[in-house]
């Protein structure tokens, strides 16, 4: 089965500045979601990869995560730390929507992995 990059975020101190600079440079469909600090993003074209720009909580730093769709996140977490990587977050049901789970690389990048 292919594993392919099917959603990513952008983590903002500024999230409503970093909403505006995407719309008006990418010309990105950009929707807001009521009462929280988060934003999807319709990148619209053949082929685009739909994200999300939200407001990093605690004023934490600035990010950039990509998420690749996996059949079992805890076992392609088993063969991230067995490769060299590193378990940040186990997998954690979000209700109504899947699974995810967070990774960093041997350089120390975070990835996500999400099953649907």
């Amino acid at each position: 089965m292919p594993n392919p990059v099917v959603y990513w975020e952008i983590g903002a101190k500024d999230d409503q500045t970093l909403q505006k600079f995407y719309a008006d440079v990418f010309e990105w469909d950009i929707t807001p979601l009521p009462d929280v600090p988060y934003a999807t993003v319709e990148t619209g074209g053949d082929g685009g990869i739909n994200g999300a720009i939200l407001r990093t909580p605690g004023g934490r730093h600035s990010y950039v995560m990509l998420y690749v769709q996996v059949e079992d996140p805890q076992a392609y977490l088993d063969k991230i730390e067995a490769l060299g990587g590193q378990v940040v977050m186990p997998p954690t049901q979000i209700p109504n929507i899947g699974i995810y789970a967070f990774f960093a690389d041997p350089e120390g990048n975070v990835i996500g992995l999400y099953k649907p």
